[in-house]
């Protein structure tokens, strides 16, 4: 693709900082309420689903445009839409492999978040061997009795739907036997657990289906085509969600540069630090290599070609770049890194050499 900024381009860009300028929410968004109705005003803006078809709601922006969105909502910090799951890739999976039926169903409804998604893949003991999956759906005729257990699924305690992997056929080779559903999350039968972290959230969940159903109008493509259309959502989760990666690993570099402006080291300021200097110049170059990365697999996806090995290397590289991210963090910070998001704007804290935070203290800033 081509990297340079066409003079559109820029307008685009002022336009963009213009919007975000204005209605970049001022304070956290605190509930899945706010974030929905921030959501939709992104989307009533032309911000969500920049990348779908005109003709499923979306945009149909080249990717440099996508790209621009991305720094402009890295620049301000901006919270990022909700549905990420259901528009980076169960959105664009539908789009490929579903009916028209499915499409008109479903699409504008993610795009809107009107419905959240989730993925529904991984198991106790189907993690990086996906294949040897166990979740079951029997056909019974007029709809698909689904029994079984998923593990790790990001956003399961609000979705409203799923994408799903199940074996319908268990007496051929594993990888032959699978089908894919859109399965309702708020059906009986369904339960879902949140999985607590060592951080306290819970982010991801195990979800158990006992009896549940899928319907004969939700099965994805041919039955026993899963694998197929799962290397399809893989492609695009890998690939085309990797810049919206690239902006939440921008905001969080902005905000470890405030932060070694702000905190004190020996009576200066952390940023007055050479070796520290190094590492922050460290990250950028890293994280520019991780955002054109995602770009040349973004702008195989709008050629309508396959992003293939490319998106799982890119996988590889943002999850590496991600530890290694956090670990330079919290060099730089100290003790003091599992706190920085306490310390009120506009304050400096001393911080101690030796033992790490020397005291409570604060000076206003000069």
């Amino acid at each position: 693709m081509d990297l340079n900024y066409s003079p559109e381009d820029l307008e685009f860009r002022m336009a963009t900082r213009r919007w975000l300028e204005t209605n970049v929410p001022r304070g956290e968004l605190g509930t899945l309420e706010e974030r929905k109705a921030w959501h939709r005003r992104l989307y009533d803006a032309g911000y969500v689903g920049m990348g779908w078809p005109k003709e499923y709601s979306g945009r149909g922006a080249s990717p440099m445009q996508q790209a621009i969105v991305a720094d402009e909502m890295a620049r301000v910090s901006a919270p990022a839409p909700i549905n990420g799951l259901g528009i980076g890739f169960i959105g664009p999976t539908i789009i490929v492999h579903g009916t028209d039926w499915q499409k008109q169903r479903y699409l504008k409804k993610i795009l809107t978040a009107e419905e959240i998604w989730c993925q529904l893949y991984s198991e106790p003991n189907s993690g990086s061997d996906l294949a040897s999956l166990r979740t079951r759906a029997e056909d019974q005729g007029d709809h698909f009795l689904v029994n079984g257990q998923k593990i790790w699924t990001s956003s399961g305690h609000i979705a409203d739907w799923g994408i799903l992997l199940a074996r319908t056929d268990p007496g051929v080779p594993k990888h032959k036997g699978i089908s894919c559903f859109l399965f309702n999350m708020r059906q009986p039968g369904v339960e879902v657990r949140p999985l607590r972290q060592i951080t306290g959230g819970a982010e991801f969940n195990e979800v158990f289906m006992t009896g549940a159903r899928a319907e004969k109008a939700d099965l994805i493509g041919r039955l026993g085509q899963g694998w197929e259309i799962a290397q399809t959502t893989l492609g695009y989760e890998r690939g085309a969600n990797s810049l919206g990666r690239v902006t939440r690993y921008s905001q969080a570099f902005e905000q470890l540069v405030k932060a070694v402006k702000t905190l004190h080291r020996g009576g200066r300021a952390l940023a007055e630090d050479p070796v520290v200097r190094a590492k922050l110049g460290k990250i950028y170059t890293e994280l520019e290599v991780q955002r054109y990365a995602a770009l040349r697999v973004l702008s195989a996806l709008t050629k309508g070609e396959s992003p293939g090995a490319a998106s799982s290397i890119t996988k590889l590289s943002y999850s590496e770049f991600e530890k290694r991210y956090f670990e330079t963090a919290q060099e730089i910070l100290g003790p003091y890194g599992q706190v920085t998001a306490g310390l009120p704007a506009g304050e400096i804290l001393e911080v101690d050499s030796s033992s790490g935070v020397r005291s409570t203290w604060y000076q206003p800033l000069a």
